[in-house]
C-alpha cells in the first residue's frame, strides 16, 4: 500500500481505520487468555483519539494492532478500507514505515547513535536519499528545540530530549498516523505539558493522533476518548476539544525516494555501521568470539607452509641427486632369491652404453670402499669414492676450491683426488688451501685438486666421515683391483619422461646382461613419493587445525545468539519503524561475517608471525614457505563460517515478533 492509494482512498470518506469484531487472545501454558473482546471501533483521518484504560486493560494491545505491531486473533481491521489481517512480515513493515510513526513511553532510542541518525532510521529503510534523509532529520530535531543535541547520544540527552528525538523520528517519513504509547509517563510536569503541546500541533498540521494513557486529564485533552476495561470499548466520545482538521500531512516520500538499488546498499551501509558500533561496543566479547577463527585460520596457514618449507627442504636435498637422475646398480632386485648367486655384473662399458642413449645427457659410473687415510700425522678412516669425470654435473654438487675430473683423468688414471669439506676439516684444519697437497689412500698416495663446498643431502651428504673422490678407473686399477664398478648414475635429460627413460635403460641393460641382475632408483619417483608423502601429512594435520575452525563458528553462533538476546530491544525498534526481515538478517549476518573476517585477517597475521619466528630459529636450514592458496582458502573459509554459523542467529533475529521484542529490556 502506497501513499497514493491513502490519498485517493481519503478523498472518497474511506475511514483511515475499520476495526470490526476484534478479538486478542494470547497462550499462558495450557490457558488461552482473551485481551480483546469483539472490539468495533471507527478512526478518521485527522482526528486525535486518546485510548484510556487501567493497566491491564487492553488499551497498549489495541494500540499495538492498530499500528500492525501485532495481529488480532479474529476479526478484521482495515487501513484505507483495505485488510491487513493476511498480510506478510514485511507488508505490515510497508506499512508502518510509510504510515506510521510511534512514540514511545521508555523512547526506545538506539544507545550507540546520535540523535540525528536515530530520526533518520526510518527514512533508511524507506529508500529516502542521503543528503535529503540527513536534512530533514536536522531540521526536525530544529523544529523541536534541539538544534544544537543532533550529535548527542540519547545517554547524554534529558528525558524529555529523548522523546523529543522519538517524535522526531515518528514524523521522519511522513508520520500522517502517530501512535503513542503514555508519551508524557516517564516526563515531568513541564516536558509532559511540552509533549502533548507538540502533539496537538502535529494534528493541527493533519496528522492522525493516536495517544494512549491511563491518566483521564490527559485523555481529555484530545478530541476524542475511547475507553477500555477488561478488553471491552466502555465508552466512546468526543469532547469539548473537538475540531475536525482538513489538513492533510506532507508527502514526504514522494519527494525522496531512491531507487531499489540505491535503497539497498543504504540499508547495507546502516546494518555494516551498526554491526561495528556493536563490535566496538563489547571489544571483550567480540575478541573471545574471534579466538577460535583466529587460531584455526593461523594453524591452517601455519600447518600448510610448514608443509611447503618441508617439502621444499627435502627436494633440495634431493636435488643433490640431479635433478632428473637414474642410478643402476649392480645385483638383483631386493626379495630376489638370485641374489645370494649374484657376482660382478655391471661393467663400465655398461654405463658407457647408457650414456650414448639419446635421452641420456651425463653418466658418472660409482665404486665405494672405506679405508685408511693419512695425512702427515692424521690418520683416519674414510670413505673413498670412484667417481667418472661428470660427476659433478650429474649430482648437482660444487666445488669450494680446485677443479675437477677430466677426460684424461679417466683415461689415465691419475691418483688425483677431490675431498669433501668434512674431510678438509679432518686433514687440513689449518691449511686454508690444501690444493696440492698429497694424502696416502691405504697404499696409494693422492694428490688434492679439489675441494667441495658444503652439501647437506645428496651423495655422501649429511655424514660427519671424510669423504674423498678419485677416478673410478684408478680406484678399480690400484685401489681395490676389480673390472666391475657398483653402479652408476645417468642424468636425464629435462625434456624426456623420467619414467620412459626409466623404461629404456632397464630394457638396454636386460639386452646387455640377459637377465635383470641390476637394481634401478629413479630420483624422480623419491621425489613424487615424498611430494606425495608430506601433502598428506600436511592435508592430516590441516584437517585437524580446521576441526578448530568449526569450534570457532560453533563460538560465533553462540554469542551471536547471545547477542540476539542482548538487542531484542533494538530488533524492535526497527521492525516499529518498518525494517523488513532481511534488514534484520542482513545486520546480524554481516556482523558474523566482520567477526570472522577480522579473525581471519589476524589469524593470518599470527600465522606471518609464528613463520617469522620459526624462519629466525631455523635460519637458512629451513624456511617456513607461506601458500597463497591456502592464505585465500583460509580467508575464504572464515567469510563462509561467518555466513553458516551467523544464518542461524540472523535468522532468528528476523523472526522475533515486533511487541514482543519491544516489551524486552
Amino acid at each position: 500500500m502506497n501513499i497514493q492509494d491513502r490519498t485517493s482512498n481519503a478523498e472518497t470518506d474511506v475511514p483511515l481505520m475499520q476495526v470490526k469484531g476484534l478479538i486478542k487472545e494470547f497462550k499462558a501454558g495450557e490457558q488461552t487468555i482473551r485481551v480483546l473482546n469483539d472490539i468495533n471501533l471507527t478512526i478518521n483521518q485527522g482526528e486525535m483519539v486518546s485510548i484510556i484504560g487501567q493497566s491491564g486493560s487492553g488499551k497498549s494491545t489495541l494500540m499495538n494492532i492498530l499500528g500492525c505491531l501485532d495481529q488480532a486473533s479474529a476479526g478484521d481491521y482495515k487501513i484505507f478500507g483495505q485488510s491487513v489481517n493476511r498480510l506478510e512480515p514485511d507488508e505490515l513493515a510497508k506499512l508502518r514505515r510509510e504510515h506510521f510513526g510511534f512514540i514511545f513511553q521508555r523512547y526506545h532510542l538506539l544507545g550507540d547513535i546520535s540523535a540525528r541518525d536515530n530520526v533518520a532510521v526510518p527514512a533508511v529503510y524507506a529508500g529516502m536519499d542521503g543528503q535529503a534523509r540527513s536534512d530533514r532529520a536536522e531540521q526536525l530535531l530544529a523544529d523541536l528545540g534541539l538544534a544544537d543535541k543532533v550529535d548527542n547520544r540519547p545517554s547524554q540527552l534529558s528525558g524529555g530530549q529523548q522523546q523529543r528525538v522519538s517524535i522526531a523520528r515518528a514524523l521522519m517519513n511522513g508520520g500522517d498516523i502517530i501512535l503513542a504509547d503514555e508519551p508524557t509517563g516517564a516526563l515531568d510536569s513541564k516536558s509532559g505539558n511540552d509533549v502533548m503541546q507538540i502533539l496537538k500541533d502535529l494534528n493541527a498540521l493533519g496528522h492522525t493522533i493516536i495517544m494512549v494513557t491511563h491518566d483521564p486529564n490527559l485523555a481529555e485533552q484530545a478530541e476524542r476518548v475511547i475507553e477500555i476495561k477488561d478488553g471491552y470499548i466502555v465508552a466512546d466520545y468526543k469532547t469539548k476539544n473537538y475540531q475536525q482538521t482538513q489538513a492533510k500531512p506532507e508527502a514526504i516520500l514522494d519527494r525522496h525516494r531512491k531507487s531499489a538499488f540505491s535503497s539497498f546498499i543504504d540499508r547495507l551501509l546502516e546494518a555494516f555501521k551498526m554491526s561495528l558500533l556493536a563490535m566496538r561496543a563489547h571489544k571483550m566479547r567480540t575478541l573471545l568470539t574471534m579466538l577460535g577463527i583466529i587460531i584455526g585460520i593461523a594453524s591452517v596457514v601455519s600447518v600448510v607452509g610448514l608443509g611447503k618449507g618441508s617439502q621444499a627442504q627435502i627436494l633440495t636435498n634431493i636435488s643433490s641427486l640431479g635433478t632428473n637422475t637414474i642410478t643402476v646398480s649392480d645385483g638383483y632386485p631386493y626379495g630376489d632369491p638370485r641374489r645370494q648367486y649374484n657376482d660382478d655384473n655391471l661393467t663400465p662399458q655398461d654405463a658407457q652404453a647408457v650414456a650414448d642413449q639419446p635421452y641420456v645427457v651425463s653418466v658418472s659410473p660409482q665404486i665405494n670402499n672405506n679405508t685408511s687415510v693419512r695425512y702427515r700425522n692424521i690418520q683416519e678412516a674414510a670413505s673413498v669414492k670412484g667417481v667418472g669425470k661428470d660427476y659433478l654435473d650429474v649430482t648437482g654438487e660444487t666445488l669450494a676450491q680446485g677443479q675437477g675430473f677430466d677426460e684424461q683423468s679417466i683415461l689415465r688414471r691419475t691418483q688425483d683426488i677431490i675431498i669433501d669439506s668434512n674431510a678438509k676439516r679432518t686433514f687440513f684444519p689449518d691449511n686454508a688451501n690444501p690444493i696440492g697437497e698429497v694424502v696416502l689412500i691405504g697404499s696409494v698416495p693422492g694428490r688434492v685438486i679439489g675441494v667441495l663446498a658444503p652439501n647437506t643431502g645428496g651423495f655422501g651428504g649429511g655424514v660427519d666421515s671424510p669423504t674423498l673422490y678419485m677416478p673410478y678407473t684408478t680406484m678399480m686399477s690400484r685401489l681395490i683391483g676389480s673390472s666391475y664398478i657398483e653402479s652408476f648414475v645417468a642424468l636425464i635429460d629435462d625434456n624426456i619422461s623420467s619414467s620412459a627413460a626409466e623404461s629404456a635403460i632397464s630394457q638396454l641393460m636386460e639386452s646387455r646382461h640377459g637377465t635383470d641382475d641390476f637394481r634401478i632408483r629413479n630420483s624422480d619417483s623419491i621425489r613424487q613419493t615424498i611430494e606425495s608423502t608430506t601433502a598428506a601429512l600436511t592435508l592430516l594435520i590441516s584437517s585437524i587445525a580446521i576441526i578448530s575452525l568449526i569450534v570457532g563458528g560453533i563460538g560465533v553462533m553462540n554469542i551471536m545468539l547471545v547477542s540476539v538476546t542482548e538487542r531484542t530491544n533494538e530488533i524492535g525498534v526497527r521492525m516499529a519503524v518498518g525494517a523488513r526481515q532481511n534488514d534484520i538478517m542482513q545486520q546480524f549476518l554481516i556482523e558474523a561475517i566482520l567477526v570472522c573476517i577480522l579473525g581471519g585477517l589476524l589469524g593470518i597475521g599470527l600465522a606471518f608471525a609464528i613463520g617469522e619466528l620459526i624462519n629466525r630459529i631455523g635460519g637458512d636450514s629451513f624456511q617456513v614457505i607461506y601458500s597463497p592458496t591456502s592464505i585465500i582458502a583460509a580467508f575464504l573459509c572464515s567469510t563462509l563460517i561467518g555466513v553458516v554459523f551467523g544464518f542461524l542467529p540472523a535468522r532468528n533475529a528476523a523472526k522475533l515478533d515486533p511487541v514482543e521484542a519491544l516489551s524486552r529490556d
